[in-house]
C-alpha cells in the first residue's frame, strides 16, 4: 500500500536533515521519545519509506568482556532501527506492537555496528510482520541476523 503524504517521523526527518548535523538531531530526538534507545547513541544514518539504517559506535559504554561490541546493545540497535523505520513506513489506519525478537550471533562484533530494517511496501496489513533486521560490521560482515515480530491492527475509529 502507498501513502501519499508522509507519516509524522518521515515528515520530521525529511526537514531535519536538510540542516548540518541532521541526522544526529533526528536520532536525539527520537532517543527522547524512547529514552532507553539513548543508552547506545544511536545515529539513523539513511530512512526511507520500509528501510532504516542506524549506526551504533563501538565505545567502551557498549563493550562486553572481551572488548566487542555487546549483543543486546546491538539490539537495541537493531529495535531503533526496527521502530523508526515502522513508524516511517505503516499506512495511516494501522498501528504496530513489538511482539518478540529473534537473532542469531553470526561473527564477533569488533567495530562500530550498522543495524539495517526493512520491509516490502505491501507487508503492511494486520497481523503478524516479521521484520528482518541484520548487523554489520565495518567491513560489511553480518554480526547479527533475525526478526523482530510485529502485531499490526488497525487503529480505533475515531469519535467525532
Amino acid at each position: 500500500m502507498t501513502q501519499n503524504k508522509p507519516t509524522k517521523v518521515m515528515a520530521l526527518y525529511n526537514k531535519v536533515t536538510r540542516f548540518p548535523f541532521g541526522n544526529k538531531i533526528f536520532s536525539i530526538m527520537v532517543a527522547r521519545m524512547a529514552p532507553y534507545f539513548g543508552t547506545i547513541r544511536p545515529l539513523i544514518t539513511e530512512l526511507k519509506p520500509n528501510y532504516c539504517e542506524c549506526f551504533v559506535k563501538k565505545r567502551n559504554a557498549v563493550h562486553n568482556h572481551i572488548k566487542t561490541v555487546h549483543v543486546i546493545a546491538i539490539c537495541n540497535g537493531l529495535e531503533m532501527a526496527m521502530g523508526v523505520m515502522a513508524e516511517a513506513s505503516i499506512p495511516h489506519h494501522l498501528r504496530w506492537i513489538p511482539k518478540g525478537m529473534s537473532v542469531d550471533y553470526t561473527a564477533k562484533a569488533g567495530s562500530d555496528i550498522r543495524c539495517v530494517a526493512e520491509v516490502k511496501p505491501e507487508d503492511w496489513v494486520e497481523g503478524d510482520l516479521l521484520v528482518p533486521v541484520t548487523a554489520y560490521d565495518d567491513q560489511g560482515i553480518v554480526v547479527v541476523k533475525g526478526h523482530i515480530k510485529l502485531w499490526i491492527s488497525a487503529k480505533p475509529a475515531k469519535n467525532s
